[in-house]
C-alpha cells in the first residue's frame, strides 16, 4: 500500500531547505566535454565519484574522444579502468558506445534522451546526468541516493528507480529538476545515508516520513 506523499507546497519547502543546506550542490564527476562526462558516468556505476575522478584524471590525458576509445582493445580499456570495479562490462560498454557515437553521430554525443539510451550501457540515469550537466537540459537522474532519499522523505513512494524518476518529474517543478537532483544526492551522501542516516543533523525531519516512522 502506498504511503501518503507530499503536496506541491511541502515539496518546494523541502527543496528550498535542501538548497539552503547545499547551495553549491553540483555534479562531482570531473569532465571537460560531454563525452568525458558520459564515460565518467558509465564508470560511476557501483563506484564512488572520488575513485572515478582519480581514474579519469590520468586516462583522459591519453584518451578522451570516442575515436580514441573506439580504437582501443578491451584489454587496453580494462587496464585503464580496472580499479573502478565491474571493469570488464564497463570496458565493453565504453568501447561499443564509442564506436556507435563515431558511426551514428559523427563523433558527437547525442543531445536527446531517446538517442542517448540507444547507446550501449546508457540507461535513463546516465542519460539524465549527461543531459542535465553537459547540455543544460532539465533532467532528474535517479541514482541510489535519489531513489533512497526521495522515497524516505515521501516526496514520492515508488518501488523502482524508473518509477521514482517519473514520479519526481510530476512532483517537482520542471525548472527545479536539475538542481534538486544534485541537492538530493548531496543529502544522501552527506546526511541521509543508507545505513546510518544522521537525522539529528537534518533540517527537514518535520517533513520526513522515515523520521516520523522511526520516532513513533
Amino acid at each position: 500500500m502506498k504511503k501518503r506523499t507530499k503536496n506541491k507546497k511541502d515539496v518546494n519547502t523541502i527543496l528550498d531547505k535542501l538548497e539552503g543546506l547545499y547551495p553549491d550542490a553540483e555534479c562531482e564527476l570531473n569532465y571537460t566535454t560531454p563525452f568525458e562526462l558520459l564515460i565518467a558516468t558509465i564508470l560511476s556505476a557501483q563506484c564512488t565519484d572520488v575513485r572515478v575522478n582519480k581514474v579519469t584524471a590520468e586516462m583522459f590525458k591519453k584518451y578522451n574522444t570516442p575515436e580514441a576509445f573506439a580504437k582501443l582493445s578491451l584489454e587496453e580499456i580494462s587496464e585503464e579502468i580496472k580499479t573502478c570495479g565491474l571493469y570488464k562490462s564497463k570496458s565493453q560498454k565504453i568501447k561499443d558506445t564509442s564506436i556507435q557515437i563515431c558511426e551514428n553521430y559523427s563523433g558527437e554525443v547525442p543531445e536527446t534522451l531517446e538517442e542517448l539510451i540507444k547507446l550501449p550501457g546508457v540507461g535513463r540515469k546516465t542519460a539524465g546526468v549527461v543531459l542535465s550537466n553537459a547540455f543544460g537540459q532539465p533532467a532528474i537522474a535517479v541514482d541510489t541516493h535519489v531513489f533512497r532519499v526521495a522515497n524516505r522523505i515521501g516526496i514520492v513512494d515508488e518501488p523502482t528507480p524508473e518509477k521514482t524518476e517519473f514520479a519526481l518529474m510530476k512532483a517537482i517543478p520542471k525548472e527545479r529538476w536539475s538542481k534538486s537532483h544534485h541537492t538530493i544526492i548531496f543529502h544522501g551522501r552527506r546526511m541521509c545515508k543508507a545505513r546510518k542516516p544522521e537525522c539529528e543533523e537534518c533540517n527537514i525531519t518535520e517533513y520526513c516520513n522515515f523520521y516520523k516512522e522511526i520516532n513513533k
